[in-house]
């Protein structure tokens, strides 16, 4: 008898990819493996008309397909890493990542060849606070322009004049074989990622023979980097849509992270960088969090917090 697995995935042409990448690894990895796709529209699918972070955050893309993984419908859901809030519905877990794909953010323009060249007061596309704040702190003179929707609806806005430039994952654009369209990779020192941006989860039931199978997409080198990425927001008390951003990578065999958290209008930017054992990535998120906190973030997250933010 052949076995079956279900992924629970949003409908979004990136969305069908990642979960389109997840089965064929499952299927490569065990033989005799059936593994389909249920497409699901979420509700941050379906609200279009605000931004997230007063629509209630990016965990709205993914409460659907958690449902479906705790009623049956499905015993896997594919997420990209970014969108996933710190804490996860009890008996549910995160039970692989897949290697990370580029993390940096890209820069997209019809006219310009990077973000320096935007003349004054072009606008900026991208519904990202992150995003907004790394902006600004380095060019307050440009108008940021709200941008939402999947990455062929973002493009399209650029493409009909909406805008002098974008932003966007460098991740989704090559996973969609859109890379081309990229003008300019940030530096992620200075332009730093958010956390999880590139990682692809695969989240499933705490005790399940699904989890067991998904392991064989296990890569322990990204899930060091993720944890500690996430350990720094969450003992900064950050959602998912907070200006703040995390960047961690081995080198040798030390796991650095760098950290930055900023206010929404750029004027007020804290940054911190640590290393430490690859093995402790939590207490290196963490103490992370603890050192930005030190350099006078504190005050402004209690600001962001206040502000739900």
């Amino acid at each position: 008898m052949r076995r079956r697995l279900r992924i629970a995935t949003r409908r979004s042409p990136l969305a069908l990819w990642q979960a389109h990448h997840v089965k064929t690894q499952l299927e490569a990895a065990h033989a005799g493996l059936e593994v389909e796709l249920l497409p699901l529209t979420t509700a941050g699918d379906r609200l279009r008309d605000r931004p997230l972070a007063t629509a209630g955050g990016k965990g709205l893309f993914i409460k659907e397909l958690e449902l479906a993984l705790e009623s049956g419908q499905a015993e896997l859901a594919v997420h990209s890493m970014k969108d996933v809030p710190w804490r996860l519905p009890n008996g549910l877990v995160i039970g692989a990542v897949l290697a990370r794909a580029d993390p940096r953010d890209a820069f997209i323009s019809l006219n310009y060849p990077n973000l320096r060249a935007l003349p004054e007061r072009a606008t900026l596309g991208t519904s990202s606070q992150r995003r907004a704040a790394l902006v600004r702190a380095a060019r307050p003179d440009l108008e940021i322009s709200a941008l939402r929707g999947n990455v062929e609806t973002r493009l399209a806005r650029l493409d009909q004049a909406r805008c002098d430039g974008i932003l966007l994952a460098v991740a989704g654009l090559a996973r969609l074989g859109l890379g081309s369209r990229i003008t300019e990779y940030l530096d992620p020192a200075v332009f730093v990622p958010a956390v999880g941006q590139g990682v692809i989860g695969v989240e499933c039931q705490h005790d399940s023979q699904a989890r067991e199978m998904i392991q064989a997409l296990e890569h322990a080198a990204t899930r060091s980097c993720l944890e500690a990425e996430r350990a720094f927001a969450e003992a900064l008390s950050a959602s998912c849509t907070s200006p703040i951003a995390a960047h961690a990578r081995l080198d040798g065999g030390q796991l650095a992270i760098s950290g930055f958290v900023g206010a929404p209008d750029g004027q007020r930017v804290y940054r911190a960088e640590l290393s430490g054992p690859r093995d402790a990535p939590h207490a290196l998120g963490r103490a992370l969090a603890e050192h930005i906190q030190a350099a006078g973030a504190s005050a402004l997250l209690a600001e962001l917090a206040a502000a739900g933010a």
